[in-house]
């Protein structure tokens, strides 16, 4: 594995984009009733990440700065 696996502005991104859907989807599980529109918005959040990886990455930001 290289020294740098994850260590890129796109990947970092992509994770907190991707924890945030988890939590938003986890707190709207968690609401007394269940929020399935909350729920839905973290999945969205989820599905966003992967797409602002690959767009950053498109755009050179996953790349080392070696």
């Amino acid at each position: 594995m290289s020294d740098n696996h994850g260590n890129t502005p796109a990947a970092w991104t992509a994770v907190t984009v991707a924890m945030l859907g988890f939590v938003v989807g986890a707190v709207g599980l968690l609401l007394d009733p269940v929020s399935m529109t909350i729920f839905w918005v973290g999945v969205a959040l989820g599905v966003a990440s992967l797409v602002i990886f690959a767009v950053m990455a498109k755009l050179g930001f996953h790349e080392s700065g070696h």
